[in-house]
């Protein structure tokens, strides 16, 4: 994405609030990481040392944003401005009971809307063939382009409690 959306920002409900959360424990963010991310075998950063993990959080450039429905965690995105001027969201997504009532598209503007508050040059996103079916198409209405394409196999460790998708064995 090189310029920012033009087009009227979806609204999340009323009942919905977005905070960066700053400076999260390992435990914290390994929750949410495994909240949102274990239908789609997030399992990289689950995976890091204590040492690892805590200096990716720490780092000044990463930032990480809740979104909470009544009060209650539903959601997280994390941009990562190390590659500035460019943007990259690490890591979108919703909890399980959040999917389906209508919020992705509003909680992804509010994701871009974001990292276009500064002065950056673009915006780039990653996703994959694990993730929900609806993302990438998703972040094309939002206004990425795709722009490669590569195949990837990894060795997901057993001990995380994965169930591999048939479609996604090799």
């Amino acid at each position: 994405m090189t310029e920012r959306p033009t087009s009227p920002a979806p609204k999340l409900p009323d009942n919905a609030t977005v905070r960066q959360l700053r400076a999260p424990s390992n435990e914290a963010y390994r929750d949410l990481q495994t909240k949102v991310g274990h239908p789609y075998l997030w399992w990289l950063r689950r995976m890091m040392s204590d040492a690892e993990l805590a200096s990716i959080l720490r780092n000044p450039q990463l930032a990480i944003n809740v979104l909470y429905i009544d009060d209650e965690p539903a959601g997280f995105y994390e941009l990562d401005a190390g590659h500035w001027p460019f943007i990259n969201l690490n890591y979108f997504g919703l909890m399980p009971h959040a999917v389906g009532h209508g919020l992705g598209s509003a909680f992804l503007r509010h994701a871009i809307d974001n990292a276009w508050s500064g002065p950056i040059r673009g915006m780039t996103v990653n996703t994959c063939t694990a993730d929900h079916p609806r993302a990438l198409p998703a972040y094309e209405r939002a206004g990425f382009v795709r722009s490669r394409a590569i195949k990837e196999v990894w060795s997901i460790p057993d001990r995380l409690g994965f169930t591999i998708p048939d479609h996604l064995k090799v």
